[in-house]
């Protein structure tokens, strides 16, 4: 964390300091342009190509009154390409004042949007720089400075899904993740939190090893996060806060401590969602593997979502929590998001599906396990019924057509995607399944994963070719619209039983492994596959049955028609 100390120390007198005059830009100098609006998905392609950010250190004031923040971002990042010269880091809405490359000031540009870095011509691939920002004024979007509920101040980030450019300088896309460092000054009133551990070391000389240490009326906090996140993860929360609920999860000799800040009206409504918060985190680094984090706590938030998986410090809606809500089934999801999403995260936004729908199965396996089955089968028809009458029916899942990033927070990346993984769970059996999950967690753990990688890992552990289910449920819109119809032929003694594919014809034609029910004074279970859009099945039997249920334990995604 070189520069570190210098870095917090210069923040008042650096950001304020005249502007140099080598720095030119549309934007001017310390002036805040208006901000661009958020969401919008980038160009196909490499983010920003030649650059790797492995580390910030963000040095941040928060004020007593007001909004305006003062900060300072030292970057180190990677060189990646021979003749990468010009670095580009989101930013916008704020000033910038200086930027210092290896220590020595350059020439920069910044339109609103980006700043743009000369890096030296002569640095070779695997080379690494130090890049640093000096910046200040109020932020737009991701960090909100405002009341909470109960009318207290407080400031939370709030990054998805490239907000984090909002307040502070940074590569602003899933697949460049890099491990953090924050030293943040704050009213002596408030306990911080961000992602990681606290941290005792990189103090200035002569104050006291605390790591919140003393800074006049205010307290100067330090945490850091060793382990590879991504920037919409990268968070920090500030606000009068009790903690409670601390429990451990001991899996293969590794604890993790779990609990929980709220604000301190709502401490016996947090105290009832998170009883189970280390059951969680035990069941899924048992099922998938390994907890890759420090500790995690669940935080009570003044921000936009109802739950945010921020790794290692999740934040909750405070309306549902003041309430008296429970959110025992978010805390599951955005706990299983510590695992996909934040561990594992999809490469490009349009794979947003490896984070949201694996978060929304995984939730349903917890209480499975832990409540039962009729608890599971109930959270997979409510996920049924809420992809069935939503609006993105007509697009895929993997979507790389959508250009508002927003708009993936959809039943598709959700439900849909919840479905997909239980049908392929049904395609290949538990034991191939479980095992191809365990793979794909192993290799991609702390990195970065596609759909194709998935596919990979299934294909491995199951040893068969699943191009066709990919193709079907991820890259193609829609589901099966089933119409059923039996008859008895009575010369041969089968029940013949006609399976119709209604659904448009710019949807696919499924292939469905299915299990067909005939009912009479008793019942018979069949296996067929329906590949065609009308396909006849006939079925030996002693009478004629008076029924016919398709898929009677839902394993499939469909509609039954008349």
């Amino acid at each position: 964390m070189r520069h570190f100390v210098r870095a917090f120390a210069c923040i008042l007198a650096c950001a304020s300091a005249s502007v140099p005059a080598f720095a030119q830009s549309p934007v001017a100098v310390g002036v805040e342009p208006e901000p661009i609006k958020a969401g919008a998905a980038p160009r196909a392609g490499a983010y920003a190509p030649g650059f790797d950010a492995l580390h910030y250190d963000i040095a941040l004031e928060i004020p007593d009154t007001g909004a305006v923040i003062r900060g300072r971002m030292i970057a180190r990042i990677a060189l990646r390409a021979p003749r990468a010269t010009i670095l580009p880091l989101d930013f916008s809405g704020l000033a910038v004042d200086r930027v210092y490359v290896d220590d020595e000031p350059v020439t920069f540009t910044y339109d609103s949007r980006k700043i743009r870095i000369p890096v030296p011509t002569a640095g070779r691939v695997g080379d690494t720089l130090h890049v640093e920002v000096l910046y200040h004024g109020h932020p737009d979007d991701g960090l909100l400075i405002q009341p909470n509920v109960h009318g207290d101040r407080t400031a939370f980030a709030d990054n998805w899904p490239d907000r984090a450019r909002y307040w502070f300088p940074c590569i602003d896309h899933p697949s460049d993740k890099a491990t953090v460092a924050f030293a943040v000054s704050a009213p002596a009133s408030w306990t911080l939190i961000a992602n990681g551990e606290r941290l005792p070391g990189n103090r200035p000389a002569g104050m006291r090893p605390d790591p919140a240490i003393e800074y006049g009326p205010r307290l100067l906090w330090r945490w850091g996060e060793k382990t590879p996140i991504p920037t919409y993860t990268m968070v920090l929360g500030a606000a009068r806060f009790v903690t409670g609920g601390v429990k451990q999860s001991c899996v293969d000799s590794k604890c993790v401590d779990v609990s929980w800040l709220s604000f301190p009206q709502d401490s016996l409504s947090m105290a009832r969602s998170f009883t189970r918060g280390a059951a969680i985190v035990t069941y899924f680094s048992q099922l998938v593997g390994p907890f890759s984090y420090e500790h995690l706590t669940h935080v009570e938030s003044s921000t936009r979502f109802g739950g945010m998986e921020n790794a290692t410090a999740i934040f909750y809606d405070e309306k549902a929590i003041s309430k008296g809500e429970n959110m025992e089934g978010t805390a599951a999801h955005e706990t299983a998001h510590q695992w996909f999403g934040d561990s594992v995260t999809e490469r490009n936004w349009f794979d947003l599906w490896l984070s949201e729908g694996f978060a929304t199965y995984f939730d349903a396996l917890f209480f499975q396990h832990a409540d039962g089955e009729e608890s599971f089968r109930k959270k997979m028809d409510e996920n049924r019924t809420v992809y069935l009458k939503s609006d993105v029916i007509t697009r895929p899942v993997v979507d790389s057509a959508q250009k508002d990033l927003f708009a993936l927070l959809n039943a598709n990346s959700y439900q849909k995607g919840a479905w997909v993984l239980h049908m392929l769970r049904g395609t290949l059996g538990d034991s191939a399944f479980f095992k191809g999950i365990r793979t794909y967690y192993g290799k991609h753990q702390n990195s970065n994963a596609t759909t194709a990688d998935l596919r990979a890992a299934m294909e491995s552990s199951s040893g068969r070719k699943l191009g066709w289910f990919f193709h079907q449920w991820l890259y193609a819109p829609g589901y099966p619209k089933l119409r059923t119809t039996m008859r008895w032929d009575a010369a041969t003694h089968e029940a013949v039983v006609t399976l119709v594919q209604t659904q448009p014809t710019t949807w696919p034609t499924f292939r469905l492994p299915l299990t067909l029910q005939l009912a009479g004074s008793t019942r018979t279970r069949h296996t067929v596959e329906l590949t065609l859009r009308r396909q006849v099945y006939r079925f030996k039997a002693t009478e004629a049955p008076t029924s016919v249920e398709v898929d009677p334990d839902e394993h499939v995604l469909k509609e039954i028609v008349d």
